[in-house]
């Protein structure tokens, strides 16, 4: 499972469109929340969204990080005017949070909602191995890390039914709200596991006079593979990168193949000078890759991260090879240079017909690859890896750079201090 951080703006959208499924109208919650952009036009904006113009508004970045208040980026109670000066006085502009510097180029604005200071609670829900664990605290918002030890710890064991978890027997000191915040407990744990969640925190939530709740700030992660029985609930979700970091346009299509595609295909640049270069099968393998190179003493020579499985088709395979092989022929190093294609024993991963693909991009670059002086080692077990590792060192015999095979009788990592012992 790769839990990826999804914008609170998403969030908030997809809990008000999900609660009033679990929900048998004790309350809603109304989420009114607009995502502003570095292009968006904030006239269309107000047109579609009347609403931001008849109430006062509550703007904050929407980027993945937290402690806004305590970095000066929030914005309570303000007109729509004033919201629009705020914005623009921020897009773009470089800020540093927490050690990282970036740009900020999103920001929520939603409704503003006035409540009692105590009537701020807490609560999160976080997926371990046999169970769900739902954290709930009446000493949410700011205080809720010196009041830890208040926060209840309510295990919901995996495939166990909500209705059976006592969540108002659990809640004593939730006073007059005790039935409410139950009911909401349950709701939001129902939302949790249809969403496809890996972890969720609202701190704080609260209700406001007429009964609704209203969750107040909000930090969500989705499981990623989820993403095919989830996408009706997900609708349009993008995963934006984390604040500070930039997806250069290489990073970005392999994104977006991998988001056409039932296969896994994913690439990050490390070091685009680097000497290491990896074309590693399985996202298990790919860490063990990187982390043998890092252990022999490489790690800043590692030039990139990333896997191709999921039994993507020879053109997704050629595309994902021809990607990483541009990118490594670009700069010349007077040392030379390593491609590693490795991986462990595919379950169903047809070795032959990826291998089919990398070997048409190897060919394809083949002068550039003996200019630069590649070598590249290979190690490969699964379905038809004969006839891939036979094809394999045929081309070692007319593609002008050395070429060293192995197949599952070598030990995985055998291949990376291979390469790396001259």
């Amino acid at each position: 499972m790769a839990q990826r951080g999804i914008r609170e703006y998403d969030a908030k959208r997809m809990l008000a469109a999900q609660l009033p499924k679990y929900l048998t109208g004790e309350f809603h919650y109304d989420a009114k929340v607009a995502l502003v952009g570095p292009d968006a036009d904030m006239g269309e904006l107000l047109k579609s969204n009347a609403w931001l113009g008849e109430t006062k508004l509550v703007v904050k970045p929407d980027q993945l990080f937290g402690k806004r208040g305590k970095h000066k980026l929030l914005l309570i109670d303000a007109d729509w005017k004033k919201a629009v000066a705020w914005i623009k006085d921020r897009m773009n502009k470089e800020v540093e949070v927490g050690g990282v510097k970036g740009r900020l180029t999103h920001f929520l604005v939603e409704s503003f909602v006035s409540h009692k200071d105590d009537e701020e609670w807490y609560v999160a829900i976080r997926s371990e191995r046999e169970e769900d664990i739902v954290y709930f605290s009446t000493k949410g918002g700011i205080f809720v890390e010196e009041n830890w030890d208040k926060v209840k710890h309510i295990p919901v064991p995996i495939l166990a039914d909500p209705d059976a978890v006592d969540f108002t027997g659990q809640l004593a000191d939730a006073g007059k709200r005790r039935d409410a915040v139950a009911a909401f407990l349950k709701a939001l744990y129902r939302f949790y596991c249809d969403a496809g969640l890996g972890y969720l925190e609202i701190n704080p939530f609260t209700f406001t006079e007429s009964g609704d709740v209203v969750p107040l700030d909000v930090v969500a992660k989705v499981d990623d593979t989820a993403a095919f029985d989830c996408r009706a609930v997900w609708g349009n979700l993008e995963f934006p990168k984390p604040f500070g970091s930039h997806a250069s346009k290489e990073e970005e299509y392999i994104k977006y193949l991998d988001e056409q595609s039932g296969a896994s295909l994913k690439l990050t640049i490390l070091n685009p000078k680097g000497r290491v270069w990896t074309m590693v099968a399985g996202g298990g393998a790919s860490v063990i890759y990187a982390d043998t190179v890092c252990d022999l003493g490489f790690s800043k020579e590692l030039a990139n991260y990333g896997e191709y499985s999921g039994n993507p088709s020879r053109e997704l395979t050629y595309q994902y090879a021809k990607t990483v092989l541009d990118l490594m022929t670009r700069e010349k190093d007077p040392k030379g240079k390593f491609l590693i294609v490795g991986g462990g024993i595919a379950n169903f991963t047809d070795v032959a017909k990826t291998f089919t693909g990398i070997i048409q991009a190897l060919s394809e670059y083949k002068q550039k690859l003996v200019d630069g002086k590649v070598k590249i080692y290979v190690r490969r077990g699964g379905p038809n890896y004969k006839e891939g590792l036979a094809k394999m060192r045929e081309l070692g015999k007319t593609l002008g750079v050395p070429i060293e095979v192995y197949g599952p009788e070598t030990h995985m990592t055998k291949i990376v201090s291979l390469a790396l012992a001259g």
